[in-house]
This record gives structure tokens, C-alpha cells and sequence, in this order.
């Protein structure tokens, strides 16, 4: 059954995967996906941004870098009330999990910390599994994370370490690595994925997923994103990725990992139902629910259980894993 499961994946092997014909790609995709993963069984997770906006960054794709105007007005971190309200709000709309965003370049030990750190618990309390994605953080910061009850911790490497200084000057490729490390190291679940439509090439997108696909552990979540390009940012004027682009991304990775939730994220507001389907199809397994990713549109609430009964899909219950583990 596990013969699946490498880490020692070539770039040659990677690219002849992702360039197969796209009906071949997405059958070999779903063979992979129904061995690994119930079949039509989504995970429904919802984001949201407690602290919006200033900062101190250049993510050519971000809204809410303090140097690009864009519209996003810095706000305060949420007070701990409003944020377990919307938690609340997400489990009962039907989301298992839910991830916190603050607009930082890496976390500080202040009372911002102690307030995240509460919020958690309280998300923990509700049984959901938490997420949050904060920047970049120490071991130690990651160990009390864990301590209070968080589940997983999002760090995307966004694109290829060649590509990345394109985007990013503000800290580097082997500072997210870092911040990978650290995360496995507390023995959090990692969720790190990329970005697709910023620029790159087909061959940048390889190198991310053989970056990702060759570590000792493979994720346990890859958010796999198309760029929105939001008005004031460097990218503004990219046009938006096709959705075979989309697809060739998500059966690569489903194919390179197995295990992990394949997670079809930002740019799922601008497809149809249809697409969407392809998608899962091609081994997507997750998405985020609500009307906003941190600062970007996403689909509401009542659309996505819309589609899900159109298409038969089912939302996969929170800590699955766990209890798998716990039945064996």
C-alpha cells in the first residue's frame, strides 16, 4: 500500500509526471487518491485574519504590505471574543478546521503572542483543529503553540528557490525552510504549499513541488493557490491562471504525496462548479470556506454547500487521523 509514499522524488521523474496528457495525469491522480484518501470526502476549513494589514514585507502578490496601497486598512489584532464567535460560526456552517492569519514577518514574544496563544486554546476547546499562520517562528515559539493546543502551522514556500527573489526580498527561501523545521520539530502538523500565476515557469512550479515532495516528511496539507492579483500590488497586471494549470498542479502533487490534503485554495472564486469538480477529481481534497481568504473574495458559505450537493461530496470530520490511529 505504501509503495506510494516516496521522498526521494527526481526533478525528471516530477516532470514527466506533470507534463503527461491531462485525462492521463488526473486518471493516475485519482487511482492514487482513492488508495490514500476516501474518495469525495472533502475537508472544509475556514480562514481568518486576526491581525490585517502593515506589514513590513514585500510579497509582490500581498495586500496588506504596508508599502503597496491597496486598499487593506491596518487593523489591531481581533480581541479573543470575536475571534471564538467566528469559530463558532465556522464549526457550525461546517468547517473542521480553522486557521488564524496575522499580517507579521515573523512572531514576537509580546502580548500580541499571549493573545494568539489564547485564541488557540479557545479554538482547541471547541473541538476544531487550529491552524495558524503568523510568519516565522522559533522552535520554542512553535513548542508553545503546540502546548496550547494547536494542530498545524501554515508556511507556504510560495514558488521555486529560484524564482523566489522575484517576489520576495524581505527574508529568504532558507528562512521558510527554517521555519518548516521548526514546526516538525514541535511536532506540529505543517501546511505549506504555493502559488501559482506570479510569473514563474512550468519549471519553477517542479521545483516547488520536488522541494515539498522531498522532505523526510511530506506535508500534511498543500494549499495549492492561484494568484489574485489585487490592485496596488506588483502583480496587479497578471492575468489569472487556466484552470488545466490548476489541475496539472494539484494531480502532480496528489500524486507525489499521497498522504497529504491537497487543498484547493486562493482563486477558487473565480471558478465554476465545474471546474471546481476537476479539481477534486484530480485529487483536491480541501478547501476553505467562507466569503474571505484573510483579504481576498472566496466563495460564501451557502455556495459551497450548494456545490457540495450537487457533486455528492462529503466534509471529512476533524482529528480523522488521530482517530484512525487511535482505532489501530
Amino acid at each position: 500500500m505504501n509503495k506510494d509514499i516516496r521522498n526521494n522524488w527526481t526533478i525528471e521523474e516530477i516532470q514527466e509526471i506533470y507534463h503527461l496528457p491531462v485525462f492521463e495525469l488526473m486518471q493516475r491522480a485519482a487511482d492514487i487518491h482513492r488508495q490514500y484518501q476516501p474518495f469525495g470526502e472533502v475537508q472544509v476549513c475556514t480562514l481568518l485574519s486576526v491581525k490585517t494589514g502593515g506589514c513590513s514585507e514585500d510579497c509582490a502578490y500581498c495586500p496588506q504590505a504596508a508599502r503597496y496601497n491597496t486598499g487593506v486598512e491596518a487593523h489591531r489584532m481581533m480581541n479573543y471574543e470575536e475571534v471564538i464567535g467566528k469559530a463558532l460560526d465556522a464549526k457550525i456552517a461546517g468547517s473542521t478546521r480553522f486557521c488564524m492569519g496575522a499580517a507579521w514577518r515573523d512572531v514576537r514574544n509580546n502580548s500580541d503572542f499571549d493573545k494568539v496563544i489564547e485564541m488557540v486554546k479557545g479554538v482547541n476547546a471547541l473541538g476544531m483543529e487550529v491552524c495558524c499562520t503568523l510568519g516565522m517562528l522559533t522552535e520554542e515559539q512553535a513548542l508553545r503553540l503546540k502546548e496550547a493546543g494547536l494542530y498545524a502551522y501554515n508556511h507556504n514556500l510560495d514558488t521555486s528557490d529560484e524564482y523566489y527573489n522575484d517576489i520576495i526580498t524581505t527574508r529568504t527561501y532558507n528562512e521558510r525552510l527554517k521555519t518548516l523545521d521548526n514546526v516538525e520539530k514541535a511536532g506540529l502538523s505543517v501546511c505549506c504549499g504555493g502559488i501559482i500565476g506570479l510569473g514563474e515557469t512550468d519549471a519553477d512550479r517542479i521545483k516547488l513541488l520536488h522541494t515539498l515532495a522531498t522532505r523526510e516528511t511530506h506535508p500534511e496539507s498543500v494549499p495549492v493557490n492561484a494568484l489574485v492579483a489585487v490592485k496596488g500590488t506588483p502583480l496587479e497586471g497578471r492575468e489569472r491562471v487556466n484552470i488545466w494549470e490548476m489541475i496539472r498542479m494539484i494531480a502532480t502533487a496528489r500524486i507525489l504525496m499521497p498522504k497529504a490534503m491537497v487543498r484547493l485554495s486562493a482563486g477558487r472564486n473565480e471558478m465554476s462548479y465545474e471546474q471546481q469538480a476537476l479539481c477534486f477529481l484530480a485529487g483536491a481534497n480541501s478547501i476553505f470556506a467562507g466569503e474571505k481568504l484573510l483579504t481576498t473574495p472566496n466563495p460564501d458559505v451557502d455556495a459551497d454547500k450548494e456545490m457540495f450537493a450537487l457533486l455528492g461530496l462529503k466534509p471529512r470530520e476533524s482529528f480523522k487521523a488521530e482517530k484512525a490511529e487511535s482505532v489501530a
